[in-house]
């Protein structure tokens, strides 16, 4: 790995291990320490919980390569205890607010009602964790979800009026999500007889000798006027020539700072499609460059964008973009999380306009890191383009 792909990667990872760590302190005070259980099992509780630190750190250096043993059994747990562990933080924020408001209405405890307060809580943030993990691996791999919206646009013609679009996102094909969830996404967008498909990035999380296969069923997505791919960045993360050439090879259209035109009855739409925001800091030819998106594109047509993230709106806004379609966010995935990405994305879920460009933030399809998904469904959009007024 290149300096500067090390750079890029290992700053926000370090800053998000230091959170995770000071998000299990919280947790730990919680269910060891203010629960006045016997020492040697708060001391072993809070060990246990130092050990699942660590475990997910050695977990990502071997999941980069094949080590053995360590590559087929650290990674999983890593990934595995990621999901667990925000579970586990949002039952007990949850149960603290409970706590909380009991006490605004019913006045402070005494040291002993606060203990046991404090035991039952512990108590109620175990079970809970218990039943919402089965919860949330199941609506991780469960139904996908169908969400048709509805997106007025000025200067829509009529030929054009009633495009729609099925937007598929965040598949994150690799060791977790492999060639038979692919298969029956592509059944679904099929099903649906799209006028275009488009792809929004972080389809490829893993190796090309593991992924390759795995994305065959894409050479079957059936479209009139083209199915579309823009890279994300995990793409990024696995070899973004490698897996732009993947793509190319299943005969989609892979969009790289340009457009095409869509022609119906007279009327046109312009789709056009630029790499992820990250992605001139992995490869210097995969700059973003929006003024070259649509140029030469014809007057007056709706400009219909595909872009990885949400915030890449204010790179488009200026350029005339009437409408991005973006992933990226899978919506929060696993409930607290759509707060934090919220701090970095305008949009985490859903249809918004922004700086005059509506901008549609897809849930995401498939899911990253671990198999669950918390008050965050899974979905297929279709975007159904109307004329304004």
């Amino acid at each position: 790995m290149s300096p500067r792909r090390r750079s890029a990667f290992l700053t926000p990872f370090l800053t998000a291990l230091g959170v995770f760590a000071l998000l299990h302190v919280y947790v730990a005070r919680r269910l060891f320490l203010e629960t006045s259980l016997p020492a040697v099992l708060a001391v072993a509780g809070c060990v246990l919980l130092a050990v699942l630190i660590v475990l997910v750190p050695v977990g990502f250096i071997f999941s980069r390569r094949d080590r053995g043993w360590p590559s087929r059994v650290f990674p999983p747990l890593a990934i595995g205890w990621l999901g667990v562990s925000a579970v586990l933080l949002t039952v007990t924020v949850v149960t603290d607010l409970g706590r909380l408001l009991y006490s605004l209405f019913h006045g402070w405890p005494d040291a002993a009602a606060s203990l046991h307060q404090s035991r039952l809580q512990a108590v109620v943030i175990l079970l809970g964790t218990a039943l919402l993990v089965p919860f949330a691996m199941w609506t991780a791999r469960g139904r996908l979800v169908l969400s048709r919206v509805r997106v007025p646009l000025e200067r829509l013609a009529p030929g054009v009026a009633g495009l729609r679009i099925v937007q598929i996102s965040d598949l994150h094909i690799g060791n977790r999500l492999g060639e038979d969830f692919l298969r029956r996404v592509v059944d679904r967008v099929n099903a649906l007889r799209p006028d275009v498909v488009a792809i929004t990035g972080d389809l490829v999380d893993g190796p090309a000798h593991v992924v390759e296969q795995a994305l065959r069923p894409l050479a079957d997505l059936s479209a009139p006027y083209g199915v579309f791919f823009v890279t994300g960045n995990h793409e990024y993360y696995w070899g973004g020539r490698e897996s732009v050439r993947m793509v190319e090879a299943l005969g989609l259209t892979v969009l790289h700072n340009e457009h095409r035109v869509v022609e119906r009855d007279g009327g046109a739409v312009v789709i056009g499609g630029m790499p992820d925001l990250h992605g001139g800091q992995f490869l210097s030819d995969h700059e973003i460059r929006p003024d070259l998106v649509f140029a030469g594109a014809p007057e007056g047509a709706p400009r219909v964008l595909l872009a990885h993230q949400p915030r890449a709106v204010t790179k488009a806004a200026p350029h005339g973009v009437d409408l991005l379609l973006s992933g990226h966010t899978h919506g929060g995935q696993i409930f607290p999380f759509h707060l934090f990405v919220r701090l970095q994305q305008p949009v985490v879920q859903g249809l918004r306009k922004l700086l005059g460009v509506w901008v549609y933030a897809h849930r995401g399809t498939g899911f990253w890191g671990p198999p669950m998904r918390l008050f965050s469904t899974p979905e297929i959009a279709e975007i159904t383009l109307t004329p304004a007024g």
